[in-house]
């Protein structure tokens, strides 16, 4: 059962509106999203590239610039070594093409995720000394590798980190030791002692973050540097950062830029998924090119996503995006069918009842783990790791909801683990396959969540009667766009609207179509989508059949829904006219 929580966060909305040219109602969601004080509300609606800090606030980055001009200037072979997701790839990119551009001598390699697991190991950097190379740079990895990169140094190996994931740590009586790598440089916003503002950013904006510094120390034009904005934006969305103070303008920019991209790549992915380049919003990002760059990692070799990124002929982006696009649908069916194994493991599987869900799926593809773990804590709102057997042992990810730190508890048990890293919301772990059942009973054991922490919310902006929802409105509501996790979409409710009719609609019949009517008087269309029939069993149970079949032939039964929504424009035959998709019902 979810609860419905109403913001009532207090400030002068009129003033606010009146400062910045606003409706009070923007000033209220505004407010909404913790954006207080004029200067953070000027940021947060005009905040432009040339408010981003200064990268070399970022601890560690006077040691890597001077490292890697000496390398440059003195063309030592350098290869960066990235990661197999959108993130790691996105990284990688931009140092490869920041380094070219400084006149590096760069390569690249990026583990496999079968056979080399997550990050930095042992396999990569035997290869690469044996290769000549003289400097490694990791991105979005390198933090957790201390043993790995003890061993390049011991190869005579330099080794430069940048990341942006926790800093490992042990504890003694509550108090952490963090365990940093013994790299020549380290730069990760996470690590103790970095002065650097923001500590939300992804793997590509520290990258980004390093060649700019670079490119100023060398005297260069970082203007020259600004189409990787873009690459940025994508592995913000894609690695699901909070949409706030920086990330806000790496999204907003890289967003407005991919209008008018010149990598092919993306130009062949963009058109190979039959999106409108005007019309790019995070929501694309998120759940159509960003899974397409993500499922090489998951399926094949993330090098492919790379070469995508790198096309320079039209002919090879188009090849590539289509490989990419048909491995992506490929990896929707394998995923279909490794949730539905999973929930059945959940309901009848004795599962249901524990706070933190442990499911193994021996046969699932390791790859799919944490969309499936992702899948299954949208469905039951608790923390959830997904398991499956892999070539040593067991191995897969977690996905957790806001209450459950998921590093921090895995972090109570890590001697159970082989390897193991992440974040609050999601992480990644390698185990013994006799330890799984001590891993499942330890990590409840040690859960301290309450009943109301698993217990999903649904925080609503305001109620917003369907008088209010005008064009002018909802076109304002751009203004705090993109929308993502940390600047969500705007959350509206109304009260016991009555339902005057309703249609069935879409080609799997899984779309209502319903005309409500609030206390105002005011009636509006609304969409349902995806769960058509649950809506329609839930009025059932209230109001009987009879009403619902009387309600889908446009007569009137007195049925009443109270609704969350977000409102749009419905464009047909030239007219415009306002309606709502429903998000939740009671």
């Amino acid at each position: 059962m979810e609860r419905w929580v109403l913001l009532r966060k207090g400030a002068d909305f009129e003033a606010i509106g009146r400062r910045f040219g606003i409706s009070p109602r923007l000033a209220c969601l505004i407010r909404n999203r913790e954006v207080i004080g004029e200067n953070a509300v000027d940021r947060y609606l005009n905040g432009t590239l040339a408010d981003l800090y200064d990268g070399k606030l970022l601890k560690g980055m006077d040691q890597a610039i001077g490292i890697l001009k000496e390398k440059i200037e003195g063309r030592q072979k350098i290869r960066v070594i990235g990661d197999y997701d959108i993130d790691g790839v996105n990284a990688t990119y931009i140092l490869m093409e920041g380094l070219e551009m400084l006149g590096g001598d760069v390569d690249m390699d990026i583990p496999d995720r079968i056979t080399d697991g997550y990050g930095l190991n042992v396999n990569l950097i035997e290869r690469a000394y044996r290769e000549g190379i003289d400097t490694i740079i990791t991105c979005d990895n390198g933090i957790a590798a201390a043993k790995e990169i003890a061993y390049g140094k011991s190869l005579g190996m330099t080794v430069v980190v940048t990341d942006h994931h926790e800093v490992p740590y042990d504890e003694e009586e509550e108090e952490r030791h963090y365990l940093l790598p013994a790299a020549d440089a380290v730069i990760d916003p996470k690590q103790p002692g970095c002065a650097y503002p923001f500590k939300g950013l992804c793997g590509a904006a520290v990258a980004y973050k390093l060649v700019e510094a670079l490119c100023k120390a060398m005297g260069r034009d970082i203007e020259a540097l600004k189409h990787l904005v873009e690459n940025v934006a994508i592995a913000t969305v894609g690695d699901v950062m909070d949409l706030e103070d920086e990330n806000r303008i790496f999204v907003k920019e890289g967003l407005r830029m991919l209008e008018s991209t010149q990598n092919q790549g993306l130009k062949a992915l963009i058109e190979c998924t039959k999106l409108d380049k005007a019309q790019i919003r995070a929501y694309h990002i998120g759940f159509i090119l960003g899974p397409c760059l993500n499922a090489s990692g998951r399926l094949d070799t993330a090098k492919r996503a790379l070469e995508l990124l790198r096309a320079k002929d039209l002919k090879d982006a188009d090849r590539l995006a289509g490989d990419l696009k048909a491995l992506n649908d490929s990896r929707k069916d394998l995923t279909e069918e490794a949730v539905a194994q999973a929930k059945e493991q959940v309901e009848n599987g004795g599962l249901k009842n524990e706070k933190v869900l442990v499911i193994y799926l021996p046969s699932c593809h390791e790859s799919l783990a944490g969309i499936v773990a992702g899948r299954i804590r949208e469905s039951f709102y608790k923390p959830v790791f997904v398991l499956t057997d892999a070539e040593e042992g067991i191995k897969g990810s977690g996905r957790s909801i806001d209450a459950y730190h998921m590093y921090e508890e895995l972090s109570k048990c890590k001697e159970l683990f082989t390897k193991f890293g992440g974040h609050r919301l999601a992480a990644g772990l390698s185990l013994e396959k006799e330890n799984l059942e001590e891993f499942r009973r330890r990590i409840n054991e040690n859960c301290s969540l309450s009943e109301e922490e698993l217990t999903e919310k649904v925080s609503i902006d305001m109620e917003l009667p369907f008088s209010c929802v005008t064009e002018r409105f909802i076109q304002e509501l751009s203004l705090i766009e993109p929308f993502g996790k940390g600047n969500t979409k705007p959350v509206f409710a109304v009260r016991s609207a009555e339902v005057l009719s309703g249609r069935v609609l879409g080609k799997n019949r899984d779309t209502l179509k319903l005309r409500l009517k609030d206390a105002s008087q005011t009636a509006i269309d609304a969409l349902y989508f995806k769960y058509a029939d649950e809506l329609l069993g839930t009025l059932a149970k209230r109001y009987g059949k009879q009403a619902v079949e009387r309600m889908l032939m446009g007569r009137s039964t007195r049925m009443t829904l109270s609704v969350t929504y977000y409102p749009g424009l419905n464009e047909y035959m030239g007219r415009v006219t306002p309606q709502i998709t429903i998000t939740h019902y009671k």
